[in-house]
């Protein structure tokens, strides 16, 4: 008989801790529906006897399988980042697991908790809040993590990939007042987003280096969304001195712009003129084109996949943060403003 040690099980692990094998299963899979008492009690006992799990642990061997979380695939820009993610892991054999949740959304499992439950080896979170919570919940069951366009301020160690927002919001503000408008509406997304807040500081700087105070009442915020845009530039067009032209923070409230401007008989651009920002493809179908600030979308999620993937093979990132290059694409939107 051999002299070694027997190795330790889930089941001794459980007993020592005093709960069941669910529960140390929970642990080990970073699973949240697990009291921090109880947590901590039996993690003392897995580092006490260096338990790896079956196999030497599930993060010895690679899944081959990712997670892709979106806020909802409604929308032309989700989908492009999708694109990109699915492009680069198809290239490198690796499997995408899409998650659709939103953040006011209770209901279980919580976002954080989808790695565990078909034993992913990384997370790549779009427009989504990243807590110091979920962070060590990842940590702790050996999940990588890359954020896509982040939501709030992530920490500077955390691998994020984003566009030059303030570069594209200041291109916009810039094309129209070289056009010689000087009344410039700027309907932004939600205002606690990082991209809308950086959109919105291009077009003030813009303004500001111009020599053209800024009038708050032309600053609108919206969601991103047709209904946001529309609703927007109704209220701007009610303004006694209605702007000549509106930068949108996204194509899809430009979209919105145009019903509002129709529905006024305005028309696109000898009335009112129009800028986007994301370059989705529908915008040169639109009537007239639209002029839009490009963002790489499909790029974007490229990255965030080689940047996770880089991570999961223990390579050290150049940097945590990317930021890719916003570019003005002008089309048939914008004009002069029209004279008196």
């Amino acid at each position: 008989m051999s002299d070694q040690p027997s190795r330790p099980t889930l089941a001794l692990i459980a007993s020592e801790a005093g709960v069941s094998p669910a529960t140390v299963s929970k642990v080990l899979n970073g699973r949240t529906d697990v009291a921090p008492a109880t947590r901590e009690r039996v993690e003392a006992l897995l580092r006490t006897h260096n338990y790896a799990g079956p196999g030497g642990g599930r993060r010895a061997r690679r899944s081959g399988l990712i997670d892709l979380v979106l806020a909802g695939l409604d929308s032309p820009w989700a989908v492009e980042i999708l694109r990109g993610v699915e492009a680069e892991c198809a290239e490198r054999g690796i499997g995408v697991v899409v998650s659709l949740v939103r953040d006011d959304d209770a209901r279980p499992p919580s976002w954080q908790n989808l790695p565990a439950l078909h034993h992913s080896d990384g997370v790549i979170l779009v427009t989504s809040r990243m807590t110091r919570q979920q962070r060590r919940q990842l940590e702790r069951a050996g999940v990588g993590l890359v954020l896509v366009d982040p939501v709030n301020l992530p920490d500077a160690d955390i691998a994020s990939v984003g566009a030059t927002n303030w570069a594209g919001g200041l291109a916009a503000t810039e094309h129209l007042l070289e056009l010689g408008h000087r009344r410039i509406a700027m309907i932004g997304g939600p205002a606690d987003m990082l991209c809308t807040q950086a959109r919105v500081d291009g077009y003030r700087t813009a303004l500001e280096r111009a020599g053209i105070e800024v009038d708050r009442e032309l600053i609108r915020y919206g969601d991103f969304r047709h209904r946001g845009g529309f609703a927007r530039t109704r209220e701007l067009l009610e303004l006694p001195e209605r702007p000549t032209a509106i930068f949108a923070g996204s194509d899809e409230q430009a979209m919105g712009a145009y019903e509002a401007a129709r529905q006024a008989g305005l028309r696109i651009p000898e009335d009112l003129s129009v800028v986007g920002f994301d370059d989705l493809p529908m915008c040169e179908w639109m009537s007239p084109p639209l002029t839009t600030v490009r963002q790489p979308l499909e790029e974007m999620g490229r990255t965030a996949a080689s940047k996770l993937l880089q991570l999961l093979d223990g390579r050290p990132l150049l940097s945590p943060r990317v930021e890719l290059a916003t570019e003005l694409r002008v089309r048939h939107s914008t004009a002069p403003p029209p004279t008196a």
